[in-house]
């Protein structure tokens, strides 16, 4: 690009903030945010230095997306540099993003969390607090009756869904609310994210007031929780930082740059007590990058999905101020240790991180036992169920080998005794779910599935019918055998992939079992004493909803579509619940 037309560009943008992309066509060459649009593209006619100059002259095209606020350019702009990995920004070897709020591009728009928006859609955010988001979104949703359903789930019903029945939804599907009506209440929602927190707040504020009237003192605390929520949504970042004597959680962070590779490792301190300690890879910009730049883009890009600690010690200063302000509004103190215990943590986490990025650890050596590229990713997978009865699936994620637990999913199965069959079921959801656009989750590098070779072929089988293409590997219990398409590896037993794989596989049944319990002990429990409910009846009501809350929500009509209950025995059950 040509410096008169980069000034060109420039003169023709906002002067407020936002995020800037370069553009080769349709490659994404760099993202930059800027408080001020107009001022910070101009600057690039005069570049800072070589490698700048090389990706100008390479940009046919410059991109702009606008923002309320500064924040939201900082973030927005960690989550375009993991979705398109530009050559010339730091790119962390992770694709975690900050999440956004959707208002699906249709007549009858669709509300939802999500990272990675549909096309013509009107999107809020990105934000840095999911749950917080998700509180809101709910909030709104019982106010104003949005829908979340897919528009496939939407188009052809003749009856309203359960959500109707739970008051989350108004039911536009089959005409209880009209078009205009709904419109009008999708605007209040778009007013909520531009700003104005009374459109939510009152009516929750009147909700709370009428409930603790009633004396539902529980139903009033839950809404006053509801409340803070939805009036600290457009303040985040206010609440001070904590004390060090208030410090639970502290990361540790060294860096250490060779040539186009960073590694960044990451020392975790919980109660002053070293619990974690990882390793991260990040590509630099050809000619490498200064650690303070590395540490800039490490700091935006890792904890988009991860809770913050309570401070960050860093081995230097990153070199932004608005992401050390950014972290600090968030209540986390960052520090660069001069001396005195927290020096010594940074002289370990640069020990580690100068170790190299080799592939000796254990996420490393697994990837070369399988022979594969990565796996950075992993999800695991496995079924529990008693005699065929309350079948479960859990799908749990590890993140550089941990624990991902905000990627955790569940899903209640088909009742039946076949273990490969509510396997193939289970990894066929996960997979429909990735090629429909339908689950937020990034695609893993490797899936692992809990059984022998059994199990791994009912898996493989769903990901050939769906076309889903993810590395699958099984671990057989006992003789702890992992078990490959191709083969089957005898590990030795301090072999340190089998111990990732391990963690993974107990972390999956765990979860399964826990959910399997959950959902037999709360229907066996309150409904056991319902007159005219037996134990084939508290089965029938467990398939057809699920958990007790789904019972308890579920309307006469729904209640008799199920094989065993009358309209005697649905009125005692909704009496009773």
């Amino acid at each position: 690009m040509e410096r008169s037309d980069l000034r060109d560009r420039a003169a023709e943008l906002p002067t407020g903030p936002g995020v800037y992309q370069f553009l080769d066509g349709e490659d994404v060459l760099y993202v930059g945010k800027a408080v001020d649009l107009r001022d910070r593209v101009r600057s690039y006619a005069d570049p800072r230095g070589e490698r700048i100059r090389q990706m100008v002259e390479r940009a046919r095209s410059i991109d702009v997306a606008v923002t309320d606020t500064e924040t939201q350019a900082l973030l927005l702009e960690a989550n375009l540099i993991k979705r398109h990995q530009p050559r010339y920004n730091v790119r962390l070897k992770d694709d975690k993003s900050y999440p956004l709020v959707q208002l699906t591009d249709h007549a009858v728009p669709r509300i939802e969390v999500t990272r990675d928006p549909e096309p013509g859609a009107t999107v809020f955010g990105p934000f840095t607090d999911k749950g917080r988001v998700e509180t809101a979104v709910k909030a709104l949703r019982e106010t104003y009756g949005l829908r979340g359903c897919s528009d496939h789930k939407y188009a052809g019903r003749d009856r309203p869904c359960l959500d109707y029945e739970v008051g989350l939804c108004s039911a536009p599907c089959t005409g209880e609310i009209d078009i205009e009506a709904y419109g009008n209440d999708v605007e209040s929602v778009v007013r909520f994210f531009e700003g104005e927190t009374g459109v939510l707040a009152d009516p929750l504020r009147r909700e709370m007031a009428a409930a603790a009237e009633a004396q539902e003192f529980e139903r009033a605390a839950n809404l006053r929780d509801r409340l803070d929520a939805v009036e600290s949504f457009h303040g985040e970042g206010e609440e001070a930082v904590a004390t060090q004597s208030d410090e639970r959680a502290v990361d540790v962070l060294g860096v250490a740059v060779e040539g186009d590779t960073a590694t960044v490792a990451r020392l975790h301190s919980e109660r002053g007590q070293l619990v974690d300690r990882s390793r991260h890879r990040l590509d630099a910009p050809d000619g490498g990058e200064r650690s303070a730049a590395v540490l800039t883009a490490f700091l935006t890009q890792f904890y988009a999905e991860r809770d913050l600690p309570d401070a960050v010690l860093c081995s230097e200063r990153p070199d932004d101020a608005d992401v050390t302000a950014w972290l600090n509004a968030e209540g986390v103190d960052v520090r660069v240790p001069g001396a005195g215990r927290e020096a010594k943590l940074i002289d370990l986490a640069l020990k580690n991180a100068r170790s190299g990025p080799d592939r000796g650890d254990e996420l490393g050596t697994l990837a070369d036992g399988l022979g594969v590229d990565s796996v950075s990713r992993i999800e695991g997978f496995d079924v529990s169920h008693a005699q065929g009865k309350a079948v479960v699936g859990s799908n749990v994620c590890f993140v550089d080998g941990a624990a991902e637990k905000s990627a955790y999913r569940r899903k209640r199965l088909a009742d039946g005794n076949d273990d490969y069959a509510r396997m193939r079921e289970l990894v066929r959801w996960r997979a429909e779910r990735a090629i429909d656009g339908r689950d937020d989750r990034p695609d893993p590098d490797l899936l692992l599935i809990d059984g022998g070779q059994g199990q791994l072929g009912a898996a493989t089988d769903a990901l050939a019918e769906t076309g889903w293409d993810v590395a699958a590997v099984a671990l057989a219990k006992e003789q702890e055998l992992v078990v490959t398409p191709d083969g089957v590896h005898d590990w030795d037993d301090d072999h340190p992939g089998l111990h990732v794989l391990q963690r993974v596989r107990d972390e999956a049944h765990r979860f399964a079992v826990q959910y399997h319990q959950t959902l037999r002990d709360e229907v066996s429990t309150v409904l056991e004493d319902v007159p005219g409910v037996g134990e084939q009846t508290r089965e029938a009501l467990l398939r057809r909803f699920g958990s007790v809350e789904n019972v308890r929500a579920a309307s006469t009509a729904d209640l008799t579509d199920v094989p065993g209950v009358g309209e005697q025995t649905a009125e005692t059950i909704r009496e009773r619940l």
